[in-house]
């Protein structure tokens, strides 16, 4: 019998998360057990911005170090898992029927908004993985109509992840061993876990005006929005739960929501 998923909210922080404890590195050590193990991930990752939704439809993916000045040990990790392009043609099918246009990409591989999070979640590479990319100039509505378009996934073994981040806002990162968040990222935190946990979407459609300090925390959207694909997916169970709540550097509100199948 296939397993219905949750889809998942994560927070991926910086890219040392892949190798330096913290508590979101051990959370995500331990998230995969909690879980289960799906048949595959669509992964929704906030550093692939195109014009439309597209999917990766390579079956061996490459590992992506897309970014600079981090150790040398995280540009020698590899994330090998496998692509899956009857997966990705699926959720593109999916789109379709929504009336959303999507694209297949043959080149694309895993960025770190995919890799880092999953090499702690399922770190065998087993599991096949599709990255779905964001569309920043576009609203939290539509991003939540994609989730909603890509529910199915769930009844058919599919893990719906969205990885991004809770906050973000790289200019006032204050690198050091001070986990403590300053003020205006408490209070957005808090106001995002009290919008998850009660369901309430049009709260939460509506960020940009009814969250604390919203222009602040994020001054761009893309870390943002896979949060709305993953609640779209969740269908009629809006209500998250809380996995996980910590904080890095200051300002990078670590925060993992799930909403369980129904």
């Amino acid at each position: 019998m296939t397993t219905t998923f949750s889809s998942v909210f994560v927070s991926h922080g910086a890219p040392t998360l892949a190798v330096e404890p913290e508590p979101a590195h051990d959370f995500l050590a331990g998230l995969g057990t909690t879980l289960g193990r799906p048949r595959a991930v669509l992964c929704v990752s906030a550093h692939w911005e195109t014009d439309q939704p597209a999917l990766t439809a390579n079956d061996r993916p490459a590992t992506i170090h897309d970014f600079s000045g981090f150790p040398a040990e995280l540009y020698a990790l590899r994330y090998p898992a496998p692509g899956d392009g009857t997966l990705a043609a699926r959720a593109a099918g999916l789109l379709a029927g929504a009336s959303i246009e999507a694209s297949l990409d043959a080149t694309r591989g895993l960025d770190h908004g995919a890799w880092v999070p999953l090499s702690l979640v399922y770190p065998d590479a087993g599991v096949p993985v599709v990255q779905l990319s964001v569309q920043p100039h576009r609203d939290a509505a539509h991003h939540l109509a994609v989730g909603r378009a890509l529910q199915p996934l769930r009844d058919e073994g599919v893990l719906v992840l969205g990885s991004g981040g809770a906050t973000h806002n790289l200019g006032e990162v204050e690198w050091g061993d001070d986990p403590s968040p300053s003020v205006h990222v408490r209070d957005f935190e808090r106001w995002l876990v009290a919008a998850v946990t009660s369901g309430s979407v049009d709260e939460l459609v509506g960020w940009r005006e009814r969250a604390p300090d919203a222009a602040r925390i994020h001054p761009t959207t893309e870390h943002f929005m896979p949060l709305f694909v993953a609640l779209g997916a969740a269908g009629a169970s809006t209500r998250a739960t809380v996995l996980h709540r910590s904080f890095a550097y200051r300002v990078l509100a670590m925060a993992a929501f799930a909403w369980p199948a129904a």
